[in-house]
């Protein structure tokens, strides 16, 4: 019976980690799509009304901008019932104390606090052409969130592809980075922001903005995002060496790997987007390799401290 009973139990696993993938890759579009209704303006599109779009299920005769926010509410509320499809799966595959179980239990709460941020964002008229301090903090809250939830479905995913648990020990230098990927993050959205509400016609003119006392201080914060992203990529480049020319697994410097290149590419990505004005193309696939950059020291962070070889 144990040669029977454990195939199926495996097969049931990758199952779960497929579909853990899967729901990961949906609110990672909806991640950007999110970003894609901020830099086009298009956050008031459903008035100051939630979850109703202008006071209606679905809206008659809408604008494109409504169109772009009732798209981002849809494709929250499909992610919604995915994450929590996700959990219950969970509960009945794994144990109580695994921590694909638990990980996919914390992007319950968390996609929870991602609708009500956004929420909060409409009601309060967070949005369009608003230039508040509120803004800013309420928007830095909302990217935090959103890192949060990216990195518990991913650990969700990467945690179920066993039944059982292997000891868990982070290594601090790695662990470090998260912090600083946050803080980049937060910067970047506030760059973002500044970028959407006050575009500049040619470089020369950003940077004359950038250092003058007269502009808004999501102008002056934006020179910020650059310096950090430039010494947090530092830093993210030299662990990554450092666990690619060492005793590193396979599979360390494989996620090390992956961890330098992409940190590379957003390097490039955020120079481009630098010296072409934020249009909003380069602003999503920015958005992207920083997302990836996220998930790929998460996941560094979690197999650094197992995977070193003490040979």
């Amino acid at each position: 019976m144990a040669t029977i009973a454990e195939p199926a139990a495996q097969h049931r696993t990758q199952n779960f980690t497929t579909y853990a993938w899967g729901v990961l890759a949906w609110n990672f579009f909806v991640v950007l799509w999110g970003a894609y209704v901020r830099a086009s303006g298009s956050g008031a599109g459903c008035g100051s009304h939630w979850p109703l779009c202008n006071g209606e299920v679905v809206p008659r005769d809408p604008q494109i901008a409504t169109i772009i926010e009732f798209t981002h509410r849809v494709t929250s509320g499909i992610a919604l019932l995915a994450v929590l499809g996700l959990a219950v799966w969970s509960v009945k595959l794994f144990p109580k104390d695994h921590r694909a179980r638990s990980a996919a239990l914390l992007s319950v709460v968390f996609l929870v606090i991602e609708a009500l941020l956004g929420a909060g964002l409409v009601l309060l008229q967070l949005v369009g052409n608003d230039a508040s301090t509120g803004r800013a903090f309420y928007l830095s809250l909302h990217l935090l969130n959103t890192q949060f939830l990216l990195a518990s479905l991913g650990l969700t995913a990467w945690f179920s592809r066993d039944l059982t648990q292997r000891p868990m020990h982070v290594a601090r230098v790695v662990a470090g980075a998260l912090p600083v990927a946050l803080l980049v993050s937060v910067t970047g959205a506030i760059a973002a922001l500044g970028d959407t509400l006050y575009p500049a016609s040619s470089l020369v003119e950003g940077i004359r903005q950038d250092v003058s006392g007269a502009t808004s201080f999501l102008v002056r914060l934006r020179v910020a995002h650059p310096i950090l992203a430039v010494l947090a990529a530092a830093y993210f480049i030299s662990i990554a060496v450092t666990l690619i020319r060492g005793r590193s697994k396979p599979l360390t410097a494989r996620i090390a790997l992956y961890v330098l290149v992409l940190t590379i590419a957003q390097l490039c990505a955020g120079a481009i987007n630098l010296v072409l004005l934020a249009p909003i193309p380069m602003q999503i696939f920015h958005l992207a390799i920083a997302d990836a950059v996220w998930l790929s020291l998460v996941l560094l962070t979690v197999e650094s401290g197992t995977l070193v070889s003490s040979s």
